[in-house]
């Protein structure tokens, strides 16, 4: 090998070994800030579970009280609602009616002790949005909505027992999230819906629940909707529901719960080409006003927002 082959070969050798190394860097950094998260969020842990069999059969006995007086809360308005049927905007408020009254019952009954801030917030006609880690969420956003909110979910949602049912006939609106062109369509009907009758919305900007309780990125629906409609946004932030109701579990822990709202964001001068920019806005609200238990990770962190 000549002495400019040599001195090449040299080279390349440390570039090579500069960008592995800074390539382990990098990833031991990223290793390092997800393993301090885990313990902040461990050592700030004030809740402890109690996975008793006596914790468990009460668990589930409320969980069957709360199935027993849904049935006959949503029996009776169930008859409103078909006594209302010509009138479809006013089936939307008796739907809001009916989950106050559903909603505060469950939670009573559930017994996780709640608290509530920012009420003063929900007083006025908005694009009201929430993170969404438990069903207890959705128990929340029953009770806390103000009457004349129309909601936004999956078409899925309609077969959930009891409450699925009554939310199609209260003229809430389903979105088929596999077809976007029916989603896209959805999203204008209930723009539409929100100016012509005065309404505000509901709707989980994640698009889905989280698993382990963290902040997911934000999808763009919510945003466009407040574009179309003028209406001010306001966040709702729910903490501790994860813990006490998890995804796929049968057993409702008596973890403490708190409601936030936030104060109204105007997006009067909002323009469609810095879509991505309000969503960073919003989830960074989000992010700072949860625990550690529920921020997203850093690998997760850098991607706020989905299509």
């Amino acid at each position: 090998m000549d002495a400019s082959g040599y001195s090449s070969f040299i080279r390349n050798r440390r570039l090579e070994s500069y960008f592995d190394t800074e390539y382990r860097s990098d990833r031991e950094t990223t290793s390092k800030a997800v393993e301090e998260v885990v313990a902040r969020t461990k050592a700030t842990d004030v809740y402890v579970d109690d996975d008793g069999w006596f914790s468990v059969l009460i668990s589930w006995i409320r969980i069957a009280t709360c199935f027993v007086t849904m049935m006959f809360t949503t029996f009776i308005w169930a008859l409103i609602m078909l006594l209302l049927f010509p009138w479809p905007y006013e089936r939307i408020r008796q739907g809001n009616i009916y989950g106050h009254a559903t909603g505060r019952l469950l939670m009573w009954i559930l017994g996780n002790p709640i608290k509530i801030e920012g009420v003063e917030h929900s007083k006025n006609k908005a694009v009201y949005i929430s993170n969404h880690a438990s069903p207890i969420d959705i128990i929340l956003i029953m009770w806390l909505t103000p009457t004349g909110t129309v909601g936004i979910a999956k078409k899925e949602i309609i077969w959930y027992p009891l409450f699925g049912q009554l939310y199609v006939l209260a003229n809430h609106l389903r979105i088929d999230r596999s077809n976007p062109s029916a989603a896209i369509e959805s999203m204008k009907e209930a723009t539409r819906a929100v100016v012509k009758n005065k309404l505000s919305l509901i709707i989980f900007p994640e698009g889905t629940r989280s698993r382990n309780g963290r902040l997911l990125p934000f999808k763009k629906g919510f945003v466009h909707l407040a574009l179309q409609t003028g209406l001010p946004i306001v966040p709702i932030v729910m903490t501790g529901t994860h813990r006490a109701w998890r995804k796929g579990s049968l057993h409702v822990r008596p973890a403490p719960i708190a409601v936030k709202y936030l104060p109204p964001i105007k997006t009067d001068g909002w323009t469609v080409d810095k879509i991505d920019k309000y969503i960073e806005l919003v989830h960074d609200m989000y992010v700072k006003h949860l625990p550690e238990s529920q921020k997203p990770l850093p690998l997760d962190h850098t991607n706020r927002s989905t299509s």
